[in-house]
């Protein structure tokens, strides 16, 4: 039953892409209706802070960009035999390394050089969120719901650089990321419940919005990251 859950998922996605107005109304409404649901919301200070750090910002997503493809390409490859997540993964790369392209134009555009990668406090901390032990199918649906959850919390991100920054060509580059960013989230939570029973995940993915609050609890505003 959940092969046919993941398996109309995934036509549903394809159908929803091919059509792309009703694919951006599908994941707006879901970002407005906060789905995502996050449990604590970005510190209305940092959008403020971005906006006058725009360069370290870009920078800084450039390379979440980049370590979102290399993320779900790692999956593929630790899991090949899994053939819905390979092709649920496939074209998320493919977006990903898109948008790290998009990202490095923005940078070029205003004269701006990629530079070096910061150190993700964010990623490191909810890292430790995930499970040491338990059985494999336990462990790739954490490895799942550790990107749902640095997905949605780049999609509030980018509404709210979307919804405040200045800049006219950033407001609509956000608003298309935002878009493609909650399609990723939903691609993931789909997927853990397919390898896992849907009580299960639910369980599991309280826990992870649970941690994911108090850490963000523990991080200063900075002006140089994108989480």
């Amino acid at each position: 039953m959940r092969f046919t859950k993941i398996g109309d998922a995934i036509l549903i996605n394809r159908f929803l892409k091919a059509n792309r107005e009703n694919y951006i109304c599908r994941m707006k409404e879901a970002v407005n209706n906060n789905v995502l649901g996050l449990q604590m919301p970005t510190d209305p200070r940092w959008v403020n802070i971005a906006q006058m750090n725009i360069e370290d910002i870009l920078v800084d997503h450039a390379y979440c960009e980049q370590k979102a493809a290399s993320s779900c390409i790692s999956m593929i490859v630790q899991y090949p035999e899994r053939s819905e997540l390979v092709e649920v993964m496939t074209p998320v790369v493919a977006e990903e390394w898109n948008h790290f392209e998009r990202v490095v134009e923005q940078l070029t555009k205003r004269g701006y050089k990629l530079g070096k990668p910061r150190k993700d406090e964010y990623v490191i901390k909810i890292q430790k969120i995930l499970k040491k032990g338990g059985s494999e199918e336990e462990r790739l649906v954490d490895k799942l719901l550790l990107n749902a959850l640095i997905e949605a919390r780049s999609c509030e991100r980018f509404k709210l650089l979307h919804q405040n920054i200045e800049d006219e060509e950033l407001q609509k580059f956000y608003y298309e990321l935002m878009v493609s960013e909650a399609g990723h989230y939903k691609n993931f939570i789909q997927l853990a419940k397919l390898y896992m029973p849907e009580v299960y995940v639910q369980r599991r993915w309280k826990e992870f919005l649970a941690e994911e609050a108090k850490i963000l609890e523990t991080l200063e505003v900075r002006a140089d990251r994108m989480h």
